[in-house]
This record gives C-alpha cells, sequence and structure tokens, in this order.
C-alpha cells in the first residue's frame, strides 16, 4: 500500500510540471499574439501566482503520500524564458556598435565629398578664393555705404580697385622678373663656377672629373626627356586657361557676394531644418567674423614679412629683392610652409649670386622675422579670433594640398578656423538650450541606446 501511494505521488507531480510546461507555452504564445514583451524572470505575473487546476487536490495527495512514509516529491522546476538580446548587450559595447557606424557613415560621406571636390577642384578653388577676397574688401563696401554711396556703386567701385590692385601686383612681379632675368642669368653662371671651384679646395676630395660627369649626365638626362618636357609645357598651356578661368570665376563670384551677400545668406539658410536653423542662423555671422579676421590678419602679417625681409635682401645686395619681396608676400598665405618655401628661396637666390656669407646672413634675416612673426605679430593680430594648434595647421595644410594643391594649401587653414568657431558656437547654443529646458537641439535617442535610456531614467524615478 505504501509503494502504491509513493507511485501516485511520483505520477502527479509528473503531471504537475506536464500542466506547468503547458500553461508556460500558452503564456508565450498568447504573448507573441498580443506583441507585448514577457515579463524578465519567468512567466506572467497572472499566470506564475495563480496555482493550476488541480494542483491543490494533487498536493493533497502528495501530502499524504508523504506522511505515509513516502519520500517527498521534488520541488516544481520552471526554467527562465531567454531574455531580450539587447538586455544582454553591456551599454558601453552598445554606445560603440552605434557611435562605430555612425562614423563609418560619416567617413564614407567625406569620401564622397572629397572625390567630388577634386572633380570640380577649379569651381571649388574659385568660389573659395572669392570668399577670401569677399572678407578682405567687404568692410570697404560698408564704409562707403556709410558715406552715402548706393549699394551697387559701392560694390563696383570697391570690387574694380580690388582687382586692380591685385593685377597690378601680379605684373609688378613678372615684370621685375624679366627684367632682372639676364643678370640673374649672369649671376647663377658665375655662382655656380664659384661654388665649383669651392667644391674642388674643399675637404671632400671632389675632382673636376666628377663634376663635369655630373654636368654631362644632366645634360644627356634632359636630351633624352625632351618629350617629356615638351609635353610639360603643353601641359602648362592647359593649366595656364584654367588658370584664367578660375580667375574669372573668382572675380564673378566676388562681385555677387560684395553685393548680395546677405540675400545669398538667407537663401542658404532656407535649405537648413527648421530644427536647427537657429544654431545655425547664429554661427553664421561669428564664422564670417573668423574668417575676416583671419583674412586681414593674414594680409597684415604677409605685409610686414614681405617688407622687413626684402630690405635684409636689398641691404644684402642680392638680386631681385623685390620681386622675392613680392614672393614672400603671396607664399605667407600658406601657413608654415610658405614661410619656409619662400625663405629658402631667399637663400638660394643669396647662396647663387653672392656667395656663402650673404646666403646666411639671408637666412639669419628670414628666421628672425619669421620668428617675430610667429611669437609677437600672430597673436598680437589675429589674438582670439583666430586659435588654431600648430598640428591642425600643418595637418590641415599637408590633407589641402593632397587634395586640390596649392589652392588647397591656402584655403585649408581658413576653412579649420571657421569649423572649429562653428563647432564651439553650436554646443555652446546646445548646451544653454538644455539649460533653458528646450530640450537638447537635434532628434532624441532611439534604438538600443534609447532602450538603456528609459530603463536609467525609470530607476532614477524610482529612487
Amino acid at each position: 500500500m505504501v509503494k502504491r501511494a509513493g507511485w501516485l505521488g511520483r505520477l502527479g507531480n509528473r503531471l504537475n510540471r506536464m500542466e506547468a510546461r503547458l500553461h508556460e507555452r500558452r503564456a508565450e504564445v498568447e504573448a507573441e499574439a498580443r506583441g507585448d514583451l514577457p515579463a524578465p524572470g519567468g512567466l506572467p505575473h497572472s499566470d506564475a501566482a495563480a496555482p493550476a487546476p488541480g494542483a491543490a487536490a494533487d498536493a493533497g495527495a502528495v501530502a499524504g503520500a508523504g506522511s505515509a512514509g513516502a519520500a517527498p516529491p521534488a520541488a516544481v522546476v520552471v526554467l527562465p524564458e531567454r531574455p531580450d538580446p539587447v538586455s544582454v548587450v553591456p551599454w558601453g559595447m552598445r554606445v560603440a556598435a552605434e557611435a562605430s557606424w555612425r562614423l563609418l557613415l560619416l567617413a564614407g560621406m567625406l569620401w564622397v565629398l572629397m572625390k567630388v571636390i577634386s572633380e570640380v577642384r577649379l569651381v571649388v578653388l574659385a568660389f573659395a578664393a572669392a570668399l577670401l577676397v569677399t572678407a578682405l574688401l567687404q568692410p570697404f563696401v560698408v564704409r562707403l555705404r556709410r558715406l552715402g554711396l548706393p549699394r551697387g556703386l559701392a560694390t563696383a567701385v570697391t570690387a574694380i580697385l580690388g582687382f586692380v590692385v591685385i593685377g597690378l601686383v601680379g605684373w609688378f612681379v613678372v615684370w621685375q622678373v624679366m627684367e632682372n632675368l639676364d643678370d640673374l642669368s649672369d649671376r647663377v653662371r658665375d655662382g655656380i663656377n664659384e661654388l665649383k671651384l669651392w667644391a674642388l679646395d674643399s675637404p671632400f676630395h671632389v675632382t673636376e672629373k666628377q663634376i663635369n660627369d655630373i654636368a654631362k649626365n644632366l645634360s644627356e638626362t634632359i636630351g633624352t626627356n625632351t618629350e617629356q618636357i615638351t609635353s610639360a609645357g603643353l601641359q602648362g598651356v592647359t593649366v595656364l586657361v584654367e588658370v584664367l578661368t578660375g580667375i574669372l570665376l573668382a572675380m564673378f563670384s566676388t562681385l555677387f557676394l560684395l553685393y548680395d551677400g546677405k540675400r545669398i545668406w538667407t537663401w542658404t539658410l532656407g535649405l537648413v531644418p527648421a530644427a536647427a536653423r537657429p544654431g545655425v542662423a547664429g554661427a553664421g555671422p561669428r564664422a564670417w567674423r573668423t574668417l575676416t579676421a583671419y583674412v586681414r590678419g593674414t594680409v597684415l602679417v604677409a605685409l610686414i614679412d614681405a617688407i622687413f625681409i626684402g630690405l635684409g635682401i636689398y641691404f644684402l645686395d642680392v638680386p631681385m629683392a623685390v620681386p622675392l619681396a613680392v614672393f614672400i608676400f603671396l607664399f605667407a598665405f600658406i601657413p608654415l610652409v610658405g614661410a619656409v618655401v619662400s625663405g629658402a628661396l631667399a637663400v638660394v637666390v643669396a647662396l647663387v649670386t653672392q656667395g656663402v656669407f650673404s646666403a646666411l646672413m639671408v637666412l639669419l634675416v628670414v628666421l628672425a622675422v619669421q620668428q617675430i612673426e610667429g611669437h609677437v605679430l600672430q597673436p598680437f593680430i589675429l589674438g582670439r579670433a583666430v586659435r588654431v594648434h600648430p598640428l591642425a595647421v600643418v595637418l590641415s595644410v599637408a590633407a589641402g594640398g593632397m587634395v586640390a594643391g596649392i589652392g588647397g594649401a591656402v584655403v585649408a587653414v581658413p576653412l579649420v578656423a571657421v569649423t572649429n568657431t562653428v563647432v564651439a558656437y553650436l554646443k555652446a547654443y546646445s548646451r544653454d538650450q538644455r539649460h533653458h529646458g528646450a530640450g537638447s537641439v537635434g532628434p532624441a535617442p532611439h534604438g538600443a541606446t534609447a532602450l538603456g535610456s528609459a530603463t536609467r531614467e525609470a530607476g532614477a524615478g524610482d529612487h
């Protein structure tokens, strides 16, 4: 009789487990049909709290069997459901994953943008040059307007005078080079002969035969590459045509930017989404002030460099002092790299025309002026309006030169300075919006991060 009671107890226990599993499966099917997420850690509360039908009778039978001396039955084990995959992944990994695909999307967008810019490089560089010239000339338009001139007349007078001055500078450089070309050729020839004599008398044990072999190899190289040199000359003609086209585009763009700049900016704001329009509208004038400060400061610093280095070259009796000073002025618009190239050009000209002593003196003059420029002039003139780290300057100039040559190197630093100003303003604007209770700028979080944010907010509300 005792054995039969124990067998009945075990059978009831198995039936209870089967019934519990059936209820669990039924709850899963109903939850999937309703689209609700199951409660973590087991069955829904209503199903888990309600006892299974007939469970009381079976429990009484088991209790009776236990009182008769049989072994107590095993406890009912309910297997937990598998948690949602999003809740299993750690928060840091979810944030890293979402940041990664956004960074990949941004990198792809930048790559496509660079490809587009390289295809229409002439138009982009012409418009960038027009922006720089406009930033330089716009204060003159404002002053003429304050004097009572109409907007069209003030724009025309400023543009014509600006283009005439730029054209005169270019013509002066070409004229000075052509005037001093014969004298420079003679001095270069004499300088090469002096360097040859110096090399023969130097402790490097250079023989005249080695020097003649080097000259012979150079002449043979030039003779065998005549076709390549000719093709390079033809390409130079093509480049000249592109430069003239870019100059015309820059002139027309400058004229329209001076005359109708505010209307163009208003039209550009219309392309921005309405939610981001107030922030962009505030960042635009600050970006323009940064660009204007950069252009004015660079022109003033370049002018000071050209005057003082040109005077040093002139008093050292180096030929073509004025054209070299103009080259120093133009190359100063390429930060860091331009100063090195223009200074090296002046030193080389002094070396081949006046000798080693004059070259060393020119080098000292160039280094002294550039040190004064870097530590006194630029911080004083540019101030806090344009503050870019030297590493960012070097990297931006290198990237701009790789993408668009010399023009890209010229516009790279002002682009970085303007971007720095815009990003800093938008960060401050977003922080002020949150401080005044307007909410953060941009869309609300969604996906896995939104789920985690909601969980954290609920926990904070409970506390």
